[in-house]
Order: structure tokens, then C-alpha cells, then sequence
């Protein structure tokens, strides 16, 4: 389903090859009946913002969010379980999931990166997808939330993941504001795909759903 692999590049650290993209990934949004009218428009706002202003300018955006603390940690299970145990057993029982499916991580990223999730999900049929996507939808929630009350259009992916899993949007004006926190130090980040000979860009899917 070509809908994931765009909302998990539109949630990747920005790029040049990411805005060469950006015109296919509006193709998908617009395409996919898988999005009510709010939460396409709301994509589409994201695609414009992430292809507008210097580059660095939108590195800098992305690291101040996703890089400064625990509340917007695209880390699924960095939510539940923090650096304890349980999340190193968490994360090898997702990484069995994806082998038993047929895909190998490459790069560094780590399995529960919403990403890499979504990447993996682009290759399997949308029960799968919404059944996965329903069960981290209160870690969805959270994030989206954080997000929201920092008045950032990037909730806009975190509301079509709960759109599509069956779950309700986020009430944007029970959101109180809050300001960024930057409390820790910056990450590297691979810039490859998450699974061996995967393409960056949206491109063909196996669903035949073309979603």
C-alpha cells in the first residue's frame, strides 16, 4: 500500500531525495480512499511545508522535534518500556515479525522507529496494517498529541494512521500549547531504507490494493 511508504518517508529525516519525492507522495495522498478529506489536507499541508524554505532550516525543524526527548520519540516502544529490558525484548520480537515475512533490516535503525514500521506495513495487506496500527494507537495518540500542542503539522501523519486504524482523530482544540523542550543531544540518522532494497520514494507496492 503505497499510502505507508509515503506517510514513512514524509516522517523520515528531510532530505534532498526527500523533496525530489514530495510531488509523488502528494499523488498518493490525493489517491488513496483510505484518507477522509480532513486528514489528506492535512498531508498535503505537511508536503508543502517540508518542500518550502532551505533545507537546513527543515533538518534544524526535525531534530528540535523528534531528536529533544522522550514525548516525541518516533521509537514506538521507547514510550513503553524506556531503555529497560523489556524494550530490547520487544524490539527482537517485532524484528522476528519482520524475518518471518521475508524482510531484513538494513542500516542502523532499530525496528520500533514508526518508519521503519510503516515501511514494513507499505508490503503487507491493509488488515495487517490496521491491525498492527491499532495496537500501538494509544503510543500513536501520545506522539500526535505532543505534536499538536506544538503546533506542528508532522501530527498530520499521526492523525491518518489513526484515521486508518479505525480509530478517532485527535481533538486538536482539547490540545492545550506547549513549547518544545531541547533537553538532549542529537542523533545520527541513516539515511537508507529500513529494509534491504527498499526504494526511498513511494514507489510500487505488492498490495493490490495500490491504497
Amino acid at each position: 500500500m503505497l499510502v505507508f511508504r509515503a506517510l514513512s518517508v514524509l516522517l523520515s529525516y528531510p532530505t534532498e531525495r526527500l523533496r525530489q519525492a514530495l510531488p509523488e507522495i502528494a499523488d498518493v495522498v490525493r489517491a488513496t480512499p483510505l484518507l477522509a478529506s480532513r486528514e489528506r489536507q492535512n498531508l498535503l499541508d505537511l508536503v508543502d511545508q517540508l518542500g518550502r524554505g532551505e533545507l537546513l532550516q527543515a533538518e534544524e525543524h526535525y531534530v528540535d522535534l523528534f531528536d529533544r526527548g522522550r514525548a516525541l520519540s518516533l521509537h514506538l516502544f521507547e514510550h513503553l518500556h524506556g531503555d529497560s529490558r523489556e524494550r530490547g525484548e520487544a524490539m527482537v520480537d517485532l524484528k522476528r515479525i519482520y524475518g518471518q515475512a521475508g524482510f531484513d533490516l538494513a542500516g542502523r535503525e532499530l525496528p520500533d522507529y514508526l518508519p521503519v514500521v510503516l515501511e514494513y506495513l507499505s508490503c503487507r495487506d491493509i488488515a495487517e496494517a490496521r491491525d498492527m496500527l491499532a495496537d500501538c494507537a494509544h503510543i500513536l495518540t501520545r506522539i500526535g498529541r505532543s505534536l499538536i500542542a506544538r503546533g506542528s503539522r508532522y501530527a498530520a501523519v499521526l492523525q491518518a494512521l489513526l484515521v486508518i486504524a479505525g480509530e478517532r482523530p485527535i481533538d486538536s482544540a482539547k490540545v492545550p500549547p506547549v513549547k518544545a523542550r531541547i533537553d538532549t543531544l542529537d542523533r545520527d540518522w541513516a539515511e537508507e531504507p529500513a529494509f534491504a532494497g527498499a526504494p526511498l520514494t513511494a514507489g510500487p507496492s505488492t498490495s493490490a490494493s495500490g491504497a
